[in-house]
């Protein structure tokens, strides 16, 4: 069984999670983003042992703790590699909003849209989101039907577009054409706020939903 843990860290309210397998005991950390002591204090109780370290994409938010964690784990970190201007960027990103102690961060590999992500017996599914920066991913585990969605869909909401790199048309696509196929059932856990549902999307989302004048939302057979 997969276990989700959530630690809501830094000051714009992220949302870092742990999700392990129950079995085995191993985890994936995904955007330990801040105060990095809270994020790793999710592995208990049951003792999890990381051994990745997955960023859904570069925001100063979302990736300023991957490297203490990987410090602290010896885990490796992963990102799409469209973020990494964004990871160079760390410092300045930083600068602008008042952060200290934020340096740049050189992930020890890239994951790739459709790479299969092992956590014990689990296994979930990248998927390239772009359109709220160009290296977005959300992670999809089909068999729990769980979707983590970083920051391209929110509950009632989506990624803002106005940061370096953003693209609405892009979002919109990667929405539409990506997650909502994963079925109305599929709960998603996102970087900021509450979860939902892809369906609860599909139908009221005032921004790419039917709810905005996009009938249909692709959804997926049966």
């Amino acid at each position: 069984m997969l276990v989700v843990r959530r630690a809501v860290v830094g000051p714009f309210a992220m949302n870092a999670y742990l999700a392990g397998c129950d079995e085995t005991g191993e985890a994936l950390l995904i955007d330990p983003g801040a105060e990095l002591p809270r994020v790793l204090a999710l592995r208990e109780p049951g003792g999890f042992r990381v051994t990745r370290i997955l960023l859904t994409h570069g925001h100063v938010d979302h990736a300023a703790g991957a490297a203490a964690a990987r410090a602290a784990t010896g885990a490796p970190v992963t990102i799409h590699g469209g973020d990494d201007p964004l990871l160079a960027m760390l410092p300045r990103q930083a600068a602008l909003f008042g952060l200290e102690g934020v340096g740049p961060l050189v992930p020890d590999r890239h994951h790739a849209d459709g790479e299969i992500v092992e956590v014990g017996h689990l296994a979930a599914r990248v998927l390239h989101t772009p359109g709220h920066c160009p290296g977005s991913v959300c992670l999809h585990f089909a068999s729990e039907r769980l979707l983590f969605t970083g920051d391209t869909l929110f509950a009632g909401s989506v990624g803002r577009t106005d940061l370096p790199g953003g693209d609405a048309a892009a979002l919109a696509r990667s929405i539409r054409e990506r997650l909502f196929p994963l079925g109305d059932e599929v709960r998603f856990l996102p970087g900021h706020g509450p979860g939902g549902t892809i369906g609860e999307e599909r139908r009221t989302n005032p921004f790419v939903g039917e709810a905005a004048g996009h009938p249909g939302g692709a959804r997926r057979p049966g």
